[in-house]
């Protein structure tokens, strides 16, 4: 067994990790030694109980992510967990070709994000020990899936900075893939898997975006931040009277009117625009309006702008849905509580007098599962709301 450096905890610094938080911040350890970012280390508490490996990162505020073994053969420990990952999905989804395979610390695999798009894999590295053992990553994944096209590299995200690494997305294996034909709740999808945003689509809002075609029958719906269409081309599915979905990208809305033409939806349109001037400035009242913004608050320093805007986005679409309508709201800022955020809507509702009834509660879908000891992995919130004025 490989001999790896011990790092011991500060005295009572080790309640979160007996509850299984795979997290170890900078502030806690005894000392930040200047091992390499991304090598292996030993955690341990005063008392000596050791809490396993760990990938360190000097630069980063959280200096270790546990990986809940003493066994030090990494492509071992990380073969497995992909195995588990992989047949996870493979239960829960056994006919979809958009799938996220691996969430992270949810999966025990602590920075590491995998989409499945077809025969090409989107990954994201977000820790310094994922990304230094990302040829080992792809050596497994290759193994598992013997029909890859190519695995695709989309480290863009901004949490790479906090870890100190830079920012880059290229081909690491096999060919790029200029655009992917593929599907999700039986509608046809084109995706561009370097010009989409993260890993190419939002996988996240599978589960919700279908529940959304049983209730859009005949209905007049309103899609806003509609990215690549989703939820405007579900409610097509679901047989809208009509669908608009607006986005402030020129390129989203250009993938959207494609993704509906190849489905022969004729009853659903994209419009380029700014969501909140749209709002304002609208005179037409719809049936239901989805509200599914990007995540408004990155950070804690920034919550109490993010709720006034989650709060403002809020009150102008109810002031366009008339009695017996539906609001359909919903936030991926981590940092904003489910119960606060429902309390905003309500407390928006009861300004205008107006009673919300909730029919439906939506969270990430399975394949972004919640690692119970870490409130970290939970974060998207989703409440369809039956009006009544």
């Amino acid at each position: 067994m490989i001999q790896v450096p011990k790092l011991k905890l500060k005295r009572n610094c080790d309640r979160r990790l007996r509850n299984g938080h795979l997290w170890v911040f900078s502030n806690e350890l005894e000392k930040v030694p200047k091992f390499e970012s991304g090598s292996l280390v030993e955690i341990l508490n005063q008392e000596n109980r050791i809490y396993g490996l760990a990938f360190y990162n000097p630069q980063s505020l959280i200096s270790a992510r546990l990986l809940l073994t003493s066994d030090s053969n990494l492509k071992s420990v990380i073969s497995n967990r992909i195995e588990k990952a992989i047949s996870l999905r493979n239960e829960i989804y056994p006919n979809e070709e958009c799938v996220r395979l691996i969430f992270g610390e949810s999966d025990l695999l602590p920075g590491l994000i995998v989409d499945k798009f077809e025969n090409y894999l989107c990954v994201q590295h977000y820790s310094a020990g994922m990304d230094r053992n990302k040829v080992l990553i792809n050596d497994i994944l290759k193994e598992h899936f013997p029909d890859l096209i190519g695995i695709i590299e989309k480290n863009t995200s901004s949490l790479r900075l906090l870890e100190g690494l830079e920012q880059n997305e290229a081909v690491l294996w096999g060919n790029a893939a200029g655009s992917v034909n593929t599907s999700e709740n039986g509608i046809k999808l084109i995706l561009d898997l370097f010009k989409g945003q993260k890993t190419g689509y939002f996988l996240d809002q599978k589960d919700n975006r279908k529940y959304i075609q049983t209730i859009s029958k005949n209905k007049k719906v309103l899609d806003c931040f509609c990215n690549l269409g989703g939820f405007a081309l579900n409610a097509a599915a679901g047989g809208a009277e009509s669908a608009l979905g607006l986005d402030v990208s020129e390129a989203a809305v250009d993938s959207a009117i494609s993704n509906a033409k190849i489905n022969n939806f004729r009853n659903v349109n994209f419009l380029k625009a700014d969501v909140f001037d749209f709002l304002e400035n609208c005179t037409e009242s719809y049936d239901i309006i989805i509200l599914d913004p990007p995540a408004f608050a990155k950070s804690k320093k920034v919550l109490a702008t993010a709720l006034k805007g989650y709060a403002k986005i809020n009150r102008l679409a109810l002031k366009l849905i008339p009695d017996d309508g539906y609001l359909v709201s919903s936030s991926c800022s981590q940092h904003v509580d489910e119960s606060e955020f429902l309390n905003l809507i309500s407390n928006e509702a009861a300004k205008q007098s107006i009673q919300l009834k909730l029919i439906y509660r939506g969270a990430q879908s399975q394949d972004h599962p919640v690692l119970s000891s870490m409130p970290e992995t939970r974060y998207l919130k989703f409440f369809v709301f039956k009006i009544s004025r």
